[in-house]
């Protein structure tokens, strides 16, 4: 399935607070499959983000706890949004997922600094507990946020980078939330319930 990635934009736009905000901020993505790179780059291009989080799963229709074979593609796709993400002029962070193959960032990664799951950051005065899956979190009381992916799971504190890209504005703590791409869950494989 292709994504019409600019012109999602152009319909939708993005939040006029994250256009014209001068404070510094972070993004927060995760569980990405590799259609939606071309919407992280143009958001990247209009939002310019100061830091960037992938909280795992950078390629995530790619499967490697159940398809280990699929490795060498899955080193081209990650290549890519690590060109994407690296080359954005951010300061990135990656906790790698469970469909991740950490080996291959390791090889792979240039700039970004790879973190541990439960591991927790500070950014210009914003402490942020980091995982990929929520379970792997165990955070003090004076972390601002929570930053994750996995599942549709929701903490208090916390930011799910499958539900939404989520925009911190450090200076105000502010989360500004930017939908992904129609079509983007079905690419994940995760099969969704609609009403009649």
């Amino acid at each position: 399935m292709k994504l019409n990635l600019p012109s999602f934009l152009r319909r939708r736009g993005l939040p006029k607070e994250l256009l014209e905000s001068r404070e510094a901020r972070i993004m927060h993505i995760s569980d990405t499959p590799d259609n939606t790179y071309p919407f992280i780059l143009n958001l990247i291009e209009k939002s310019r983000p100061d830091y960037i989080i992938h909280t795992g799963d950078l390629v995530d229709n790619i499967k490697l706890e159940r398809k280990p074979e699929l490795k060498e593609r899955y080193a081209e796709r990650v290549k890519e949004l690590l060109d994407i993400l690296e080359n954005s002029g951010a300061e990135v962070y990656i906790v790698p997922g469970n469909e991740d193959n950490e080996d291959v960032l390791k090889k792979l990664v240039r700039k970004a600094r790879i973190i541990k799951p439960g591991e927790i950051i500070e950014i210009n005065n914003v402490k942020l507990a980091l995982a990929h899956d929520p379970n792997q979190l165990n955070p003090p009381k004076d972390v601002d946020f929570i930053l994750y992916g996995h599942n549709f799971r929701t903490l208090r504190r916390g930011l799910n980078g499958v539900l939404n890209v989520n925009f911190i504005l450090l200076g105000s703590k502010k989360v500004i939330k930017v939908k992904y791409p129609d079509g983007t869950n079905f690419e994940r494989g995760y099969k969704l319930m609609r009403g009649l």
